[in-house]
Order: C-alpha cells, then sequence, then structure tokens
C-alpha cells in the first residue's frame, strides 16, 4: 500500500503511520519536519538509483532517526544509539522481526557515519542519504528541483540550521561524554564555551605499556 506525501508516493502502513505520530508527539516542529523530509528525499534517492530496498524499514529508520534528541528518548548514550534503542523498543512492541529490527536499529545508530553506513544493507545507506540531503545538501543534485519544492512547501525547514545547532549543543553539554567520536565534537569545539574534548592520539601515546 502507498499514498502520497508531497506528491510522492511513500510506505502506507500502520507501523509507518506510528512512527510519525511517535516522531510527531516526540519531537519540536522542526525536528519533525526535518525526519520527514529526510524520509521523503530517501525515497526518491531510491528510486533514482533503483536501490532495492524495503519502503517500510526506510520509512521507520528515517522517520524515527532523531528520537534521541527529544527529551523523551534522550539517554545515556550517543545520540545516535539512544534513538535507535528507542526506535528498537517501538519495533519489539510491535511483534517485528528481528532481522528487520536490527535493520532499522543499524541505519539510526549510523545515520550520521557516513563512512560505515555506506558499505552496509541499502535501507541503512540510503536512510544516511536521505538524511544526508537534509542535513548538509550531499546528494542534493539528486532530488529533482520540483520535488525539491514540493518537499519544502509540505515540511518547511523552520529555521532549521539555527535550531538543530541548538539541539545538538544541548547535547554536548548535557552529556560530553557521549561526543569524543562522532559530530558533536565538532559543534563542542567551535560552539560550547568551556568543552574539552581528549585527544585519541594522546591517548595511545599514554597507554599504560612499555611500547
Amino acid at each position: 500500500m502507498s499514498l502520497l506525501l508531497a506528491g510522492i508516493k511513500v510506505a502506507d502502513s500502520a507501523l509507518v503511520h506510528d512512527a510519525i505520530e511517535l516522531a510527531r508527539n516526540s519531537s519540536s516542529p522542526f525536528l519533525f519536519n526535518h525526519v520527514m523530509r529526510s524520509w521523503l528525499f530517501g525515497v526518491l534517492i531510491a528510486e533514482g538509483t533503483q536501490q532495492a530496498l524495503d519502503p517500510e524499514i526506510l520509512a521507520v529508520s528515517a522517520i524515527l532517526h532523531d528520537l534521541g534528541l527529544t527529551d523523551r528518548f534522550a539517554a545515556r548514550d550517543r545520540f545516535e544509539v539512544d534513538g535507535a534503542n528507542a526506535a528498537r523498543s517501538f519495533l519489539k512492541d510491535r511483534g517485528i522481526p528481528t532481522q528487520q529490527t536490527q535493520l532499522v536499529w543499524d541505519a539510526i545508530a549510523l545515520h550520521t557515519t557516513r563512512s560505515i553506513a555506506v558499505h552496509k544493507q541499502p535501507e541503512v545507506a540510503v536512510t544516511h542519504a536521505g538524511i544526508a540531503v537534509d542535513a548538509i545538501g550531499a546528494g542534493l543534485d539528486l532530488i529533482p528541483k520540483e520535488n525539491l519544492q514540493a518537499i519544502l512547501i509540505e515540511f518547511p525547514r523552520l529555521s532549521m540550521k539555527t535550531e538543530l545547532r541548538s539541539i545538538l549543543c544541548f547535547q554536548v553539554r548535557r552529556k560530553p561524554e557521549t561526543t569524543y567520536d562522532n559530530i558533536l565534537k565538532e559543534f563542542g569545539i567551535r560552539f560550547v564555551d568551556g568543552y574539552n574534548a581528549p585527544s585519541f592520539a594522546d591517548l595511545i601515546e599514554n597507554a599504560p605499556f612499555a611500547e
């Protein structure tokens, strides 16, 4: 089954609708619009590159990928893992098989780690690609201009750059120990006063071994 969003045919199921409602009820408006645009960009990329994938898994992965940035689901791990864990619980409660659940977990946990995500299953790689289009414009040339305009009208950006920077810097302040090996380190260095990340080069040099 399928439905139209911004003129784009997407997966339509109870699971997808539940994911949309969870994201909508948990996220600020800008963040909800971001995950929805990311999903639609992923759908278009999959169509354009003829990627064979499970459209329902792509939908859930993209729609729920930033749960770890919400007050409801932020926990003790890096935000990508918090979100992946929340999505896993969501799927487990609905009886989704382990294999599909693991795909969603991987797609969310790796969505900021391009160097790994692009080598994973199509659902993981395309989830990353759709998010990258919306976050940094990578792959924007793959999106037809008429589709881009329709998506931005349906789900406006709502000061995306400013709002995302604010929410990411909040994560840095809240739990800096989860930021040293991911994109948050750069936000901490540039925008958060007093942030001090350890150097992994120093950690290796200072390891308690003679050589």
